[in-house]
């Protein structure tokens, strides 16, 4: 330890210490404010959007929809993240919610991995249904897997990173750009963004919020 070293030198030892303490401390404090700068930006900018994106999912879960949410790469964690959030809340009480991880899928995904999201969504997918695709890095699965969402008629939104391909985006009816050229700062605005739907999906199911006339296609008959 160099402040150790310190105690038996003539304190040069623990100059250096201190001094490269101070140093960390600097690089903790610029991630700090970076971090939460990013988080602050995104959600002045994008507060109505959110709720929005939040009581439209709340419509579909209303009408026996459920959420299908899906990502490559570092976002399938994501995606299975989202999930369990909705199927085992973490507030006692909170109502559990229809949620599936397409990203789970290791057989399906491995099979044919080009356009296994897209054939997952129009394997499970349904007009009252919600399709979530999270891309802060890899996006051509989730574009494929979004626009066969759309055209089953799913409610469908992007979460997406700045630095990220926002192909997928053209299909989604709701779209969020998460701000930051670390990839990183991104993937923690997500996270508390997937945290704000969830409470504000709730908010509006247990107030009353939600409209009740039909705004989804009837579900099919299984």
């Amino acid at each position: 330890m160099p402040l150790a070293k310190a105690d038996r030198d003539d304190g040069g030892a623990a100059t250096i210490a201190l001094n490269y303490s101070d140093d960390l401390s600097g690089i903790a404090r610029r991630r700090f404010d970076e971090s939460i700068g990013a988080a602050e930006l995104f959600f002045a900018s994008e507060a109505d959007a959110v709720s929005a994106a939040a009581l439209d999912m709340a419509r579909h879960f209303e009408q026996g929809g459920r959420l299908l949410v899906f990502g490559e790469g570092a976002d399938a964690t994501d995606a299975q993240h989202v999930s369990v959030e909705f199927v085992h809340p973490v507030i006692v009480g909170k109502r559990a919610l229809p949620a599936i991880a397409l990203s789970s899928d290791v057989a399906t995904l491995s099979a044919g991995p080009a356009g296994a999201l897209a054939a997952s969504v129009r394997t499970f997918g349904r007009p009252a249904d919600i399709a979530m695709g999270i891309a802060t890095s890899q996006s051509e699965g989730v574009e494929r897997a979004l626009e066969t969402a759309s055209s089953l008629g799913m409610l469908t939104i992007y979460i997406g990173a700045a630095k990220a391909d926002h192909s997928a985006a053209r299909a989604a009816r709701h779209c969020f750009v998460l701000p930051g050229a670390d990839v990183l700062i991104a993937q923690e605005v997500a996270e508390t963004l997937y945290h704000v739907l969830w409470e504000l999906v709730h908010l509006f199911l247990e107030h009353g919020v939600v409209e009740t006339r039909q705004v989804l296609s009837p579900v099919p008959a299984t």
